[in-house]
């Protein structure tokens, strides 16, 4: 009798691009939570107080376990010694854990107006626990990223695996674009910046179902191999993980230059996304609203092209010269930000169109690369290093750059509040400014005193020394310059009381918010909206875009003296 014979599992493309799909599943879920507050800069400033500072500091608290606690690296460990399953399933539940204290945080009143002292500095209780549930999410979903790279290598080594990268680039960037176009409907239909989070939960609910639908097909390969091994009489003797593995991949040269290149130029993106929304309402004056359908056209646009400059990988090769050119593109992007007067929302679109393409070149070969590098039982832990020298930089940047905002960035507030208030200022509306820590009220100048006018701070003007000395506003159709010097332009001066409207200064001596009655009702205020120059931030992200080239630059070097065939195509046949 004929025996049969046994094929693997993966050797079916329906069953492996099955496997890629739900992976990417999850994986898409958890990156719409990683991205979902950050269109919201504006309205928790708002909402709950935040600063710059404060944004900066939530936002690096990504990588806070990663990095200092070494989680991503222990997370490697684990992947390589106990497999996917394991490390997958757990990943994906303390993702759920991270984002349930997230959730809490920010929805919840018991921490409001509550400091707490944390080693060395004064931290706002309502920031610090959103920032630990952010970071207890951080581990999950880099650990994630790590067992799902090596889960792609295991079903596609040898087919089409940068095109496996690709798409599921493409389906986790998909979650990111849809994280920057609906969060602030979302939020402002509830009126609240935690209705977005709650969906995050309930997607990543549905994420975790669909990793265990992936745990039987990754068990269901398991056993196949292991009928192939025993057909063709080959004993798989898999070496178990030892500290050695780590010492040959820190003391590979080419894993280093793809390391480094890896952090540099997700310094330059990832972060930039943050504050891209915020970006595109100080510069190029986008209603906020609709502020971050702009930077969600970068992921959406990979979706397309990071499959394509993939499948390209695959055929053509051409690997390093890739990341070359996709760290070019990042450097013209960032560098045409800079420039002040190219403020045109057109001008938005065009470098954000550019920047997506950038975005699709560097990773599509990035990642399919290091197995060239890396033997596969090293897989996971070269994965994780890499991740966690990546997380040095979505930890830091988002932290320096809200710091370099509030610190030499700030212009001003501005805000609408109120009408029909039984005040000395009758039935108009009251409307402020704050620059140069003191704060101006607008309510008596030209046709700013209608009530029913809506005013938009456009431009702020400097004299030669550097301080304020005029403001450009937009009443409607209609664009007026009001000079500091003004007689209807009045200082109001900073007191603990007055009598109505009540102003509330912050630290800086800055308005946070303002309070006002009507009769016996006391209403407070805090929709204010902060003015900030993004030409420095800017030039930061374009300064990590050079360091990106020159790294790229040296792998390619290093290729050519090594032969790791990075320039090579990836499909065997």
């Amino acid at each position: 009798m004929k025996e049969k014979v046994v094929t693997l599992l993966s050797e079916s493309k329906a069953a492996r691009w099955t496997a890629l799909a739900v992976v990417a599943f999850t994986m898409l879920t958890g990156y719409y939570l990683t991205d979902v507050m950050a269109p919201l800069k504006g309205l928790l400033e708002g909402q709950l107080q935040w600063n710059s500072s404060d944004f900066g500091f939530f936002t690096s608290a990504y990588g806070w376990f990663n990095v200092f606690l070494l989680m991503l690296i222990f997370g490697g460990i684990v992947l390589d010694k106990m497999g996917v399953r394991f490390t997958g399933l757990g990943a994906t539940i303390t993702m759920i854990i991270g984002i349930l204290m997230k959730y809490w945080a920010v929805s919840t009143h018991s921490l409001d107006g509550e400091v707490w002292h944390i080693l060395f500095w004064d931290a706002k209780a309502q920031v610090f626990m959103a920032g630990l549930g952010f970071a207890i999410f951080g581990v999950g979903v880099e650990v994630a990223g790590i067992t799902v790279s090596k889960i792609i290598v295991k079903w596609f080594k040898g087919k089409e695996l940068a095109l496996a990268m690709g798409l599921e680039m493409a389906t986790a960037r998909l979650g990111t674009a849809l994280a920057l176009s609906t969060s602030v409907p979302i939020a402002k239909a509830f009126n609240t910046v935690a209705a977005p989070i709650l969906l995050a939960l309930v997607l990543l609910c549905i994420g975790l179902i669909a990793f265990i639908i992936y745990v039987f097909m990754d068990l269901k390969l398991d056993k196949t191999q292991a009928a192939v091994n025993a057909q063709n009489q080959f004993v798989d003797e898999e070496e178990a993980f030892r500290i050695s593995d780590i010492l040959k991949i820190v003391t590979n040269k080419g894993w280093w230059y793809i390391a480094i290149l890896c952090v540099l130029f997700y310094s330059a993106v990832f972060p930039f996304l943050k504050y891209a929304t915020d970006l595109m309402v100080q510069k190029f004056s986008i209603n906020e609203d609709w502020a971050g359908l702009i930077p969600a056209m970068l992921p959406f646009g990979t979706i397309l092209l990071t499959p394509f400059f993939g499948n390209l990988y695959d055929r053509k090769g051409k690997g390093a010269t890739i990341m070359i050119i996709g760290s070019i593109l990042l450097i013209f992007v960032h560098l045409l930000f800079t420039i002040p007067f190219l403020s045109h929302w057109l001008v938005a679109i065009v470098l954000t169109v550019i920047l997506g393409i950038g975005f699709s070149l560097v990773p599509s070969a990035m990642w399919p690369s290091v197995p060239k590098i890396i033997p596969e039982k090293q897989l996971g832990s070269a994965y994780a290093l890499i991740f966690w020298v990546q997380n040095w930089g979505l930890m830091g940047v988002p932290a320096l750059i809200g710091w370099v905002l509030n610190k030499y960035c700030f212009i001003g507030y501005f805000s609408i509040i109120g009408t029909g208030f039984n005040t000395s200022q009758g039935d108009n509306i009251l409307q402020l400014v704050t620059m140069d820590k003191a704060v101006y009220d607008l309510t008596e100048v030209g046709s700013i005193s209608r009530k029913d006018t809506t005013l938009q701070v456009v431009e702020f003007v400097n004299n030669s020394a550097g301080s304020v000395s005029s403001i450009i506003v937009s009443t409607g159709d209609t664009i007026q310059r009001v000079n500091i010097s003004d007689k209807s332009f009045k200082k109001v001066e900073k007191k603990k009381e007055v009598k109505v409207p009540m102003y509330s200064f912050d630290d800086k001596g800055r308005i946070s918010h303002f309070i006002t009655s009507k009769g016996e009702t006391v209403t407070k205020f805090s929709n204010v909206s902060s003015f900030y120059n993004y030409t420095l931030p800017m030039m930061i992200f374009t300064g990590f875009g050079f360091l990106a080239l020159i790294f790229a630059l040296l792998l390619k070097r290093e290729d050519k003296k090594k032969g790791y065939g990075l320039e090579l195509p990836n499909r065997e046949s």
